[in-house]
Parts: C-alpha cells; structure tokens; sequence
C-alpha cells in the first residue's frame, strides 16, 4: 500500500515520537506503516550545578518546543501543510535520576541526571536491604540519598518522577509511567508488573523515623503496560508543545517510556529469548529474560520491557571513543602525507583489515577506558596500549585488539548470563556507530557473545521512532495483539536483518584474548592510580 504523507498529516493519522536524549532531543512523525514521514530536532548539553549534572526546567521546555517547531518546519517545506492533529504522541527520555515536585507541581531541587554518581552510600545501602542490584543512577537511590544528606526538601515531596514522566504529566495532566522507565526508578515484580511491594514496604520501614508525611507509593508515577490508556493532551498541554497554536487538544498520548525501551522496541527486541546490543560512544546489551536470575549481580541491572517481561542490562561507560582515538591518527598521517581523507573509507578499509589479523590479536592487548568502567571495579580510565616484545604487533591485530576492546566488558557482564545464569538467546541485533562498516563490528560482537548478531535497516531510526511505535500500538492494534506480535507482524512484518553467526575460530581467539585481558585488569588500575 502506498500511502501519502502529505494527506496522512492532513487527516490527523500521523503519528508523533519525540525522545530526550543526552544530547539530542528528536521528534520524528510517522505514518499508519510506522514509516518516518518528517522530523526535527534540537541540541542541547548537560550542565554541571553545584557539582551535579543537570538540565534546567526552561532548557527542558525549549528544547521540546524547538524540536518541534524544527519538525513544523520540516512537515511545510515537505508538504506545504501545517500539522493540526495527530493520531497519538509518545514522550521518551533517558531513564533514571531525580525529579522531585511539591503540591504546587514546582521542583524542589534542579533535575538529578543518571549521569551523577553522588548516590553510592544510598546505593549500597539499599542493595543490600533489598539483596537486589540497585544502580547509582536509579531514582531511588537518589532520593535515598537526598535522606542521608538531610536535605530539606524530601519532606515537602509530592511528586518524584523522571524526565518522561515529567514531560508527560505537564502535557496530559496524568501522573503515569510505562512500565520500562517506572523499572529505572525502583524494581519492579514480574508478576504484579507493579513496584515491588516487599522493596516497598522495606524502603518505608528504613525512612520510618524521618516523620514525613509520605510513604513511597504516595509520590511515584502509576506504573502502565504499553498500550494501556495513559491520558490526552490537554488545552495547556497542546500551547506547551505547539508554541504557533496549530496542534488541537484531545490527542491520545501512550505510557511515557526510557530510552532502554525505545531502543528495545526500534529493534524489535522486547520478545523473550531476544536481544539488542546498542554499542557507541557507550555500549550496553538487553537481554529479555524468561525468569528471574538466581541471584543478584553487581554488574546487571534489572529492569523490563515496555511490556513488562524482566530484562538482564548491562550497561558499560566506553565503547568506540578509544577506537576512533587511534583512527584519528591515522587521518592525521595521511593529512600528514598529503592524501586527502575519507573518513567512511578509512574506518571501512581499516575495519576490514582488521579481520585479515589473528584471532587472538597477536597477543596485543588494550583498554578503552576514557572514563571509570563499574562492570570492572575501575573508578576512572585510562586508555592503555599493551604488549610484549613477542606479540604480532601489526595493523591488522591493532585494529582487531581496538576492535575487541570496544566489547569486552559486554562480554565479561554477558559471560554471566550465558555461563553462569545458562541464559537462551533466539536472536540479538546490533545497532549504533559500531555496525556502521558492513559486516564488522557484527562479527566482532558474535565472536564476543558467541551468539548470531543481526543488524537491521531499521535500527538507525533510533529512540525517537521506538516512543512512535509504542504510540502507534496504542491507537492501531484493532486485533489488541501483544507488544511481541505487534512489532513482528504489523511493523517489522518479519524482517529480521542481515544475521551473522560467530566462526568457531573466534569465538576461541575472543576468549584467549578476554582471560589476558582480565589477567592484566591491574596494569589499568595502576595507570589510574600513577598517571593523574
């Protein structure tokens, strides 16, 4: 079926996706085929306040409202038409952090990022309170924090939501959440699909004596399925996103949703047994879970689907940065040499040399770390080259040793999945910077989790499309099909990308690669320590 965008946005049936990211904020507009029709977007950055990473209430307001006047703009040199109405809106925004409000919806503190790592006394008190994992950047953890330090504030709590649900409730009136964020802010039981009521009930016990006038289930969101009703756009709401007054009231908005979720569901992997890696300037995997693991792990955190199956994450601080370090250099030579640079060209032909090298690099050895690494105990990083004199030191083993490096806390986190935990995978698909070279950076992370990466097309539209889709499910599901089926058969309509499978040859030479790699974990912690 051919469909028309221009009379698709005229009839009100597109579809609006608008995600946060760190440092983009990106709306795109999608058909009734869930295809990209128009878009905009707005930059913007993190502030350090006080020693804390934030962003302020009135970057948050005029980011969404460029973005969207960006996405107007896009939609009229297009289509000549302005966009009145919508089918649905679905908000998105990276999970976590501390948005606390009084009864008179103003915030009491600026916005605590999942960026700041203020939160260890209260992390590892609640951990062990709660024998579960709980993450620095959780919400919890914060406000637990906000305790310890006898801030003034928490008494006056009325409200404490992250950057999704805040954006939602100020355009709907509903103070709600989607399952996948509300996981980020406290752990969440697979059969209730609700806030754990024993963490619950442990938290309130551990703050009894403070006297406030709360309890915790009085100041969080309401915890929503996808496609569960989560509020309308209101009068306000509509004036708030649509500073040129077109956009009507009245539009279904979806459970707001993280940027893990959007990442889930861009890539088709929310059903059990499946996966997503998304490996960049960071790196982190998704496994979805068929049950609870046996136990916690300090370097996997648990949180779910937009749909509520649990999900084993881990989350690793550095990725490609190192790599493109080194591939800089090598720029610079060719500069140097007086040849003129493609830099496309240049990481494809060294990419794909990198392949010609040994398995197991040679022996050569290096680690990534441009910034501390948790999955590792490494509070900071040092990027660090190593080699013995008797190692292949050449071009094609440097590459594949970069390479390996991007992925090799993935692999010790994932290690405990496949190894210990004896997870089972159908299907793990790769996205982000590392894949961009054809073929590559996909046989690299096969090797690594000795598991079939698949890469698809798709994959690069990204969080802002994934929050589209979810808001599409609610308002296009007539047959009310699962999260899964929605996605396999309405969206991706069976197209599972380009798969390849791990060669027996390096899966062997990863392995004798990642216990070299771990057997030197102290050389790292020693240049962290030495070089300051």
């Amino acid at each position: 079926m051919n469909i028309n965008p221009k009379s698709t946005i005229e009839s009100g049936k597109a579809i609006l996706g608008i995600e946060f990211g760190s440092t983009r904020i990106k709306a795109v507009l999608i058909d009734e085929e869930n295809k990209p029709i128009a878009q905009g977007s707005h930059v913007w950055e993190n502030q350090l306040v006080d020693g804390l990473w934030t962003y302020s209430i009135e970057a948050i307001w005029y980011g969404l409202q460029d973005s969207y006047a960006d996405l107007r703009k896009n939609v009229k040199e297009q289509y000549d038409i302005e966009i009145e109405s919508l089918a649905a809106i679905g908000i998105s925004a990276m999970m976590h952090g501390y948005m606390p409000f009084n009864s008179k919806q103003e915030i009491l503190v600026p916005f605590r990022t999942w960026r700041n790592t203020n939160t260890a006394e209260a992390a590892a008190t609640l951990s062990k309170l709660f024998v579960y994992n709980i993450p620095l950047r959780w919400s919890i953890s914060h406000l637990y924090q906000a305790v310890l330090n006898h801030e003034e504030h928490v008494k006056d709590i009325d409200f404490l939501t992250t950057l999704a649900g805040y954006v939602h409730w100020q355009i709907t009136g509903e103070k709600v959440l989607g399952i996948g964020d509300a996981s980020g802010m406290l752990p969440i039981d697979p059969e209730t699909k609700n806030y754990s009521a024993e963490m619950v009930q442990k938290f309130d016990k551990l703050i009894a004596n403070e006297g406030f006038s709360w309890k915790l289930t009085d100041i969080l969101p309401k915890v929503l399925l996808a496609g569960e009703n989560a509020g309308f756009l209101t009068p306000e709401g509509a004036k708030k996103l649509d500073v040129s007054g077109h956009l009507k009231p009245g539009i279904p908005v979806c459970p707001p949703e993280g940027d893990a979720g959007t990442g889930m569901v861009a890539t088709n992997a929310v059903k059990q047994r499946t996966g997503n890696v998304s490996a960049g300037t960071s790196s982190f995997s998704m496994i979805v879970l068929e049950k609870d693991l046996s136990k916690p792990y300090e370097m996997i955190d648990m949180v779910t689907t937009p749909d509520g199956s649990l999900v084993a994450m881990v989350h690793c601080n550095n990725c490609t940065s190192d790599l493109n370090a080194w591939i800089n250099l090598f720029k610079e030579y060719q500069e140097l040499m007086g040849i003129p640079v493609d830099m496309n060209e240049l990481f494809s032909k060294l990419y794909n040399h990198s392949l010609t090298g040994q398995a197991d690099c040679g022996g050569l050895l290096t680690y990534n770390y441009f910034s501390g690494e948790p999955v590792t105990g490494l509070p900071e990083g040092r990027p660090l080259f190593l080699r013995s004199a008797n190692d292949k030191f050449t071009l094609a083993n440097l590459m594949r040793a970069h390479l390996y490096a991007s992925v090799a806390v993935l692999k010790i986190g994932n290690d405990i999945l496949f190894n210990e935990e004896k997870i089972h995978v159908d299907r793990i698909t790769g996205h982000g910077g590392l894949f961009k070279t054809k073929g590559v950076g996909q046989r690299i992370l096969a090797a690594a989790l000795n598991s079939p990466i698949s890469v698809m097309e798709t994959a690069g539209e990204g969080g802002a499309w994934g929050i589209a889709l979810l808001a599409a499910y609610l308002v296009n599901n007539p047959k009310k099909r699962s999260l899964a089926d929605y996605l396999d058969e309405q969206v991706f309509a069976g197209d599972s990308g380009i798969e390849i499978k791990p060669l027996a040859e390096d899966v062997k030479g990863f392995n004798s690669y990642i216990e070299t790699y771990k057997a030197c974990l102290p050389v790292e912690e020693k240049a962290v320590a030495c070089k300051k």
